[in-house]
């Protein structure tokens, strides 16, 4: 009997009650996979390629002084508000080449600062266009360089036509520190009824144990205002450019005598490189 058992234990073979399967997944070693090297990903994050991707327009917008709301009436009798937008010397004073910066734009400045301009090394550029110095300029960018606008031409109300639509960008109100019922539009808690000094408070901010903290981006008090905004698709109604007037429907971002950029509706017109070239 002992011959017989170590022969079997010599053979691996064990008796039936001590057989046992495994049944747990099997880890295959990391010695018996091959190695694969992958190709680096491909940045694309030039100039270039972002142009190509990007959604443009075929030509630059204009500068423009908010100066406040009116009621506009149309000849059918109907009423509904509008803005008033002032064009003052709004004026191309520089290029931007694709071969020479990467991209295609214009640098258009507007309202006249004749005396105590603040930053004398960009006299030399309102020098060469030839323009007086600018209060304000800004890059506005094209789709291709034989969109760009020669230097020194004066941009008028009527380089925009009644009926069409256009995107106007501003700096909206600032409000200051402000609660969460004028910021977030909360309800606030119930004016009677047990409630103490807490009318608008905005409340519960996180569970004790469950998430035992407060996650990002919950609405919170805090500074209201002063943000970039975009309206998208607004109608010119009138335009007069001996008297630089542009008025458009509806509202508009900012505070009464603030700089906005205007320029071509972007969903409408705008278009991409590849579409041109196609």
């Amino acid at each position: 009997m002992f011959g017989i058992s170590l022969l079997r234990l010599h053979n691996n073979v064990l008796p039936a009650f001590q057989q046992s399967v495994r049944t747990a997944a099997q880890i295959t070693s990391i010695h018996a996979v091959t190695s694969i090297k992958t190709a680096p990903s491909i940045k694309q994050h030039t100039v270039e390629q972002g142009n190509e991707r990007k959604q443009l327009l075929s030509r630059p917008g204009l500068f423009g002084i908010k100066r406040g709301m009116i009621t506009w009436f149309t000849p059918k009798g109907e009423q509904f508000a509008a803005t008033v937008i002032e064009i003052d010397s709004c004026e191309v004073i520089g290029q931007k080449t694709r071969d020479q910066h990467g991209y295609d734009a214009n640098i258009i400045g507007t309202i006249d600062k004749l005396k105590n301009y603040p930053r004398e090394a960009e006299l030399k550029m309102f020098e060469e266009a030839g323009v007086s110095p600018k209060h304000k300029f800004g890059e506005f960018r094209v789709l291709d360089t034989n969109n760009l606008i020669p230097v020194g031409t004066e941009l008028k109300a009527d380089y925009f036509s009644v009926g069409q639509m256009v995107d106007i960008k501003g700096i909206t109100k600032g409000k200051g520190f402000a609660g969460v019922m004028k910021r977030w539009n909360f309800a606030g808690n119930n004016a009677t009824h047990g409630v103490s000094k807490a009318h608008r408070t905005p409340g519960s901010m996180g569970g004790n144990q469950n998430p035992g903290r407060v996650l990002p981006g919950k609405k919170m008090p805090g500074r209201m205002g002063c943000d970039n905004r975009t309206e998208f698709n607004k109608e010119v109604l009138h335009v007069d450019g001996d008297a630089g007037l542009l008025i458009v429907k509806g509202n508009i971002p900012g505070p009464n005598k603030s700089i906005v950029r205007i320029s071509d509706a972007l969903k409408l017109y705008g278009k991409r490189r590849f579409q041109v070239l196609s």
